[in-house]
């Protein structure tokens, strides 16, 4: 298994430390480089880490711990008016990507309205793409009772809202209601903190019932080959071409253009497309790379 931190030091001999990375069998999932100053997103084997941590202080930098790094989270609003979407939603999304998660926020077209909203099913399979769902509401308690409907995906789901607490069957976080300013009080903050101890445990309990029957290859594995052997990747200007998910990618590459090329890519023994459904994202087309398990690809083999 990996273990994904992030790395915060100066710029001064830091190509040494990746080397140290590849030599020890990790791999670098994200870099910025900022005039002095270097982020890295990186991905170990679990023994290697205490190293790692020692190594870095070397280096004047140091590691933070990341707890949802390596998942994709899709933040939903009831709609995409200003009704339901500015500031909190802005605020819960920036709050999970500070601690390693990649969100992408998603406003429902027939969301609003205790009595009339509904879900598409294309909507529900856009949201199930990703590992976990923050659907974010507003601060009447009858209005989320209301509308349970939409949280049926099938997916890990948190919600957020105003009232402290309310009668749903899914995890529930308070205090996190439509605001007129930014959340930066000690109230809203806790509420913050406390969603993100709720989505760090649901995300681990997925992390353990996948390590029962894992993906045939790690998720960072199959990144570092495409950007080995994709050259196509190399020229994306999006901030993370390649997006890790628990179990597959996502990858920022038109689907129509170069899924051929992705689904004939040779890993090891296996041809990915022999290890894995890869298919069309409901986002711009990209491709949506889900791995198979263990077992699974040992049962395909045997046929």
């Amino acid at each position: 298994m990996y273990q994904i931190v992030r790395y915060e030091g100066g710029v001064y001999k830091h190509n040494e430390l990746k080397e140290w990375i590849e030599d020890v069998g990790g791999f670098i999932i994200q870099e910025h480089v900022m005039q002095l100053d270097v982020f890295m997103t990186v991905a170990f084997p679990e023994d290697e880490i205490g190293e790692f941590k020692a190594l870095s202080k070397n280096y004047k930098g140091k590691v933070v711990e990341t707890p949802l790094a390596g998942i994709e989270i899709a933040v939903v609003a009831p709609s995409l008016s200003r009704h339901h979407l500015p500031h909190i939603a802005c605020d819960v999304s920036e709050y999970v990507r500070k601690f390693g998660a990649k969100p992408n926020m998603i406003g429902l077209s027939h969301g609003a309205g205790k009595s009339i909203s509904q879900i598409k099913e294309k909507e529900k399979r856009l949201i199930e793409e990703h590992d976990l769902a923050i659907y974010v509401m507003g601060n009447f308690k009858s209005c989320i009772e209301d509308k349970t409907h939409l949280f049926e995906v099938d997916i890990p789901v948190i919600i957020t809202g105003g009232p402290q607490s309310i009668e749903v069957d899914k995890t529930y976080i308070g205090n996190l209601g439509r605001r007129s300013q930014r959340l930066r009080r000690g109230s809203e903050i806790r509420a913050l903190d406390s969603m993100i101890e709720k989505i760090t445990e649901k995300i681990g309990e997925k992390r353990l019932e996948l390590s029962y029957d894992p993906p045939i290859i790690p998720p960072v594995v199959l990144k570092d080959e495409i950007e080995k052997n994709i050259a196509d990747v190399h020229g994306i200007f999006a901030p993370m071409p390649i997006v890790t998910q628990l179990d597959g990618l996502r990858i920022k590459l038109d689907y129509d253009r170069s899924h051929e090329k992705i689904e004939n890519l040779k890993i090891d023994n296996y041809v990915l497309k022999d290890i894995a459904y890869i298919s069309k994202s409901l986002i711009k087309n990209y491709i949506l790379v889900k791995l198979k398990s263990k077992s699974e690809v040992m049962e395909e083999s045997n046929e």
